[in-house]
């Protein structure tokens, strides 16, 4: 009896150790993945260093298989959406993860003047939006360009393209296509540079701030093994210092 007990909690605890990794599978494969902020684009939304739980069944592409068991929805105007960067460009490869905040939906019309955004001949008005230039003019003030302006910082593609969308002076977004833009306007490379998203390649909402470290940029960029270990002693030294306790467990709005 004593052996026939042991293998049979031998046997419970491999089971239990097969239903955790599927689920944990499952979990990060359908429902929840962890991102960090490593620009600030989106602040002071979201700053860098914040540690976010990004729901993706909420804006995940609807499939046959999927759609009537997760609870998908449409993504809405003011939406913060993760997805995948369409490109590729100058700048960035396809595939990178990229955070913004949707502005135009399909069959918007978008103008911006003077930093006001313009929707569908409209006033928008946006109470989120950061200003880290108040006083200075930069690119992308006013979008889409006159005929003859350099947009600066645009990829090669989307200036060659960007005319096809361009409708009595508004940019029109084409069915299945979303435009996104940074909430600090000024320090954000967004639709302005690179064009549209499409549907199916945002992957998700964030939802909560579960942990945030005061970082910087340049510190995501350095991945070297000599950095990751600097980082590695900075975090074990300053975590509680440089940990800001204040945004733990915020919720992303």
């Amino acid at each position: 009896m004593a052996e026939a007990y042991k293998k049979s909690s031998i046997r419970d605890t491999f089971e239990s150790l097969v239903v955790t990794v599927i689920l944990a599978v499952f979990g990060t494969t359908f429902v929840i993945q962890a991102f960090k902020i490593p620009t600030g684009s989106m602040e002071t939304t979201l700053l860098i260093g914040d540690h976010l739980l990004v729901n993706k069944f909420a804006f995940a592409y609807p499939t046959r298989l999927l759609d009537r068991l997760l609870p998908y929805r449409e993504v809405r105007r003011g939406d913060i959406v993760v997805f995948k960067f369409p490109g590729p460009t100058e700048r960035t490869q396809a595939g990178e993860h990229y955070v913004k905040r949707v502005v135009g939906l399909p069959g918007d019309r978008i103008r911006i003047f003077h930093r006001q955004v313009f929707l569908n001949g409209q006033p928008y008005a946006e109470p989120f939006v950061h200003h880290t230039y108040p006083d200075r003019s930069v690119a992308g003030d006013d979008f889409p360009p006159a005929e003859d302006d350099y947009l600066s910082g645009a990829s090669r593609r989307w200036r060659e393209e960007m005319p096809e969308h361009i409708q009595d002076g508004e940019l029109v977004v084409p069915p299945g296509q979303y435009f996104v833009m940074g909430d600090n306007r000024e320090a954000s490379w967004d639709s302005r540079f690179w064009g549209f998203v499409p549907r199916e390649l945002i992957t998700g909402k964030p939802l909560i701030i579960y942990w945030s470290y005061e970082s910087t940029r340049e510190e995501y960029t350095r991945n070297s093994l000599g950095d990751r270990i600097a980082q590695t002693f900075d975090l074990i030294w300053n975590f509680f210092g440089k940990t800001r306790w204040g945004r733990t467990l915020d919720l992303v709005r």
